[in-house]
Order: C-alpha cells, then structure tokens, then sequence
C-alpha cells in the first residue's frame, strides 16, 4: 500500500510434470491461518529513503484452489493518524490455479518478468517460464511458494487517507524459515517497493486485529 503517486540458498532442481495430474502444493505450517509475520516495505523515492514497518496476518488458506487471504497493517505512514490495514487476498502459483504470468492489473509478461527476476530462487524456473508460464513445472518440492498479494480494501480508514491499493505484490515465501519478500507493482508508483518480513512467534500472531471487522 504505497504512497499515491499523478535470499539466498541454492534451491532445489525442479523436475516437468504433466499439469493435468498435478497435486496442490505441500502445506507449510509457516504459511498457515493465524500465522504472522513482520517486517518492512521500503517505499523510497528520488526524493527521500523511507521504510514502513509493517505486519501481515494470513485469515485463511486454500491449497487445492491456490487461494489464500490475509491483512497487512502499515505502521509509522506519515499521512495517517493510525495504522493502515488492508484486507488482500493471494493467488499461489501451482501451475494449475495460477501460474507466473498475472494477466490482469496492468501488469503484462514483460512485468511479470522484471519482478520476478529479482528472486534469486526464481533463476532456475526462468527459462522454463518464459517458454510456458510454468505451467510444466513441478513446483511440490520447490522450497519456496510464489504468490501475488492484490488489496481489496481498506479495513479502519477511507479511501482518502493518501494511500493506494491499486497495485499488488510479487511475493515469495521461504518454507525453511518462512520468511517473506515481495516486490509492490503498480504503474503509478515508485517501482520495486520492497517488501521484507520474517514470521513471528511460529503461527501465534503478536499483534492483533481483532478490534476490526473484516468485510
């Protein structure tokens, strides 16, 4: 949710598997209901270097349909009076509910590509991407999940708070430590906004949300 704007060990091979049988992707108990994470989104521009602390709660997961949801609380933004929080719901790329290529929210392949690229466990999966999307990988071992984050609305402020949730997020996440990167993508912001969060208190969230109804 930036400003409105007018890792890395070598990761296991990834064999071929024929799409149409394909499995959903192995449960992490770090990337279950309730699990939470914190860390920060670099959302620097030309004009200043500026960091919001930042913490996510997942609400739910769904494997079998590569579906999972969850709200992200911004701290310290200097236009808000109060934390932000966001209500986003993720796409899990399986290569059979979703693969590498977004295909909406005006990001195209080329997109795609640029903000993938710049995970270090995407660079054996590239080749193989570009040729298909991915659709012919065997991503059940992979030791990390790829994911797109997209904000739905905001949960305890308006929609003139400053902020936007136009865009979404290329996302990563490590199932060995369950930490989280990602990548914000919106046309009208500053790019590449980083986003970089380590899970807390193994599946007990440190923080609560419980004071705000979700939709």
């Amino acid at each position: 949710m930036p400003v409105r704007v007018v890792e890395s060990s070598a990761p296991a091979q990834v064999s071929g598997t024929d799409p149409g049988n394909r499995s959903p992707l192995p449960h992490s108990s770090l990337l279950g209901a309730g699990q939470a994470f914190s860390g920060t989104q670099n959302v620097s521009n030309q004009q200043k270097e500026e960091a919001w602390r930042v913490n996510v709660q997942i609400q739910g997961v769904d494997l079998e349909h590569g579906y999972l949801c969850g709200t992200m609380e911004a701290l310290n933004v200097p236009m808000a009076d109060t934390p932000v929080i966001t209500f986003w719901e993720g796409e899990i790329v399986d290569g059979k509910n979703y693969t590498f290529y977004t295909g909406k929210w005006e990001a195209v392949r080329e997109d795609d590509m640029r903000h993938w690229s710049k995970f270090p466990s995407f660079s054996p999966l590239q080749g193989q991407v570009e040729s298909d999307g991915g659709r012919q990988l065997d991503l059940r071992n992979y030791p990390y999940i790829f994911m797109r984050w997209k904000e739905q609305y905001f949960v305890n402020v308006g929609t003139d708070c400053g902020l936007t949730i136009a865009g979404f997020y290329y996302v990563c996440f490590s199932c060995s430590d369950g930490s989280i990167s990602g990548f914000y993508y919106d046309p009208n912001s500053s790019p590449f906004q980083k986003l970089e969060l380590k899970t807390v208190n193994e599946g007990r969230s440190g923080f609560s949300f419980s004071s705000y109804e979700l939709q």
